[in-house]
Formats: C-alpha cells, sequence, structure tokens
C-alpha cells in the first residue's frame, strides 16, 4: 500500500516507527499537500459569495491549481520512500571484485542523485504555489485569512524541509559540477520561500 492510501493514524504511526520511511523528505511532501489544501479551502470559502464577487473568477481558476498541487504532492510523498529504497539497496550490492565496487559505486551515484531531484521537485513546487496562496490569503474570505496564512507556513515548511533533503544528499555525488549546480538553486529557493512567507504574514494584523 502507497503511503499516501494510508489513514492519518496509521501514517503517523508509520512515522514514529523503526522504518527509515516516511521521513522527513516525505514529511515535507505532506505539508505541501497541505499547503495546497487549506488554500483551496480559503478559494471554497470564498467562491459565491457576493462580498467577494470581484474577486470569484480569480479564486475559480486558483481551485484546480492547488488540486494539482496537492496531487503531484501525495505522489512525492511516495517518491521520496521509493527514492531511499533505492539508494539503501544500491548500498547492498556487493563489492567483492573491482568491477562489483565500480558497479556498486556508480549505482550509488545514481540512486543518490535521483534522491535528490525528489525532494527538489517538493521544494519547487511548493514555492511555485505561494504566490498563488499569498493571492488567496490577500484577496479571498477575510474570516479565512489565517487558514490561507497557515497553508503558506506549511509551503514554507515544505520548501525548506525539501531542501535539506536535497543537501544531505549531494554530501555523498561525486559530481560537483551537479553539486554546485543544485546548491545553488536550493539557496534561491530558500530565500525565495522566506520572502514569499513574510510578505502574506505582514499582511496580518490583529
Amino acid at each position: 500500500m502507497k503511503l499516501q492510501d494510508l489513514t492519518l493514524k496509521e501514517f503517523l504511526e508509520k512515522t514514529y516507527g523503526k522504518d527509515p520511511v516516511p521521513g522527513g523528505g516525505s514529511i515535507s511532501a505532506l505539508c505541501g499537500a497541505l499547503a495546497a489544501s487549506l488554500a483551496e479551502m480559503v478559494t471554497a470559502l470564498t467562491i459565491g459569495r457576493k462580498k467577494y464577487a470581484d474577486v470569484e473568477e480569480e479564486m475559480l481558476k486558483y481551485a484546480p491549481q492547488m488540486e494539482l498541487a496537492r496531487r503531484n504532492f501525495l505522489n512525492f510523498i511516495d517518491e521520496d520512500a521509493e527514492a531511499y529504497q533505492m539508494v539503501f539497496d544500491a548500498f547492498k550490492l556487493p563489492k567483492e571484485t573491482e568491477e562489483e565496487k565500480k558497479i556498486r559505486h556508480d549505482e550509488i551515484q545514481r540512486t543518490t542523485l535521483h534522491a535528490a531531484m525528489v525532494p527538489l521537485k517538493v521544494a519547487e513546487t511548493a514555492v511555485g504555489i505561494m504566490d498563488v496562496i499569498f493571492n488567496i490569503g490577500s484577496k479571498g474570505n477575510r474570516n479565512a485569512v489565517t487558514d490561507a496564512c497557515v497553508a503558506m507556513m506549511c509551503a514554507r515548511t515544505a520548501a525548506w524541509g525539501a531542501i535539506l533533503n536535497v543537501r544531505i544528499n549531494l554530501t555523498s555525488l561525486d559530481d560537483e559540477n551537479k553539486v554546485k549546480e543544485l546548491e545553488n538553486r536550493c539557496m534561491a529557493l530558500h530565500d525565495e520561500a522566506q520572502v514569499k512567507e513574510a510578505a502574506l504574514l505582514d499582511t496580518v494584523s490583529f
């Protein structure tokens, strides 16, 4: 059974258990799914309200975008777990002969790069929906503005958590150019997420 198909209770039990998955990468993806879900809820609480008729068309456009993001994040939960298993399996390959050592080394490099690219997709997707969450939160139903803020915080957590998982994998890669390329991308996403989160939270006062 896929992780995304577990009940909430089952997922939590599996998380605190002895298995290494779901780990930080899958949880980051879950945070992204929560962000998209909350943002979509705010659109639903805005659409059909006379007070927000002037932004209804906008909300109708945002809702399916959040639905698609939610589905992507759910798939990332399992993709991250599968990527971890691939790396784990690579380390278990035989290493008795020089040829076996080379095959094992190459497979570790291949699977580790893949394991870095999955959370990078999570981070990119999370940062990619933050502008939409800002618009939903700043223009949507004001009674749900804090829900939009929580969505934004979840998106930032998804991004930052995923970036950590990219970086831990980069430490095992030999390709210095690829490592530098991905690290630069991580730095940009990290800073972008921070700025976008603050932009919405700064609009809220009580």
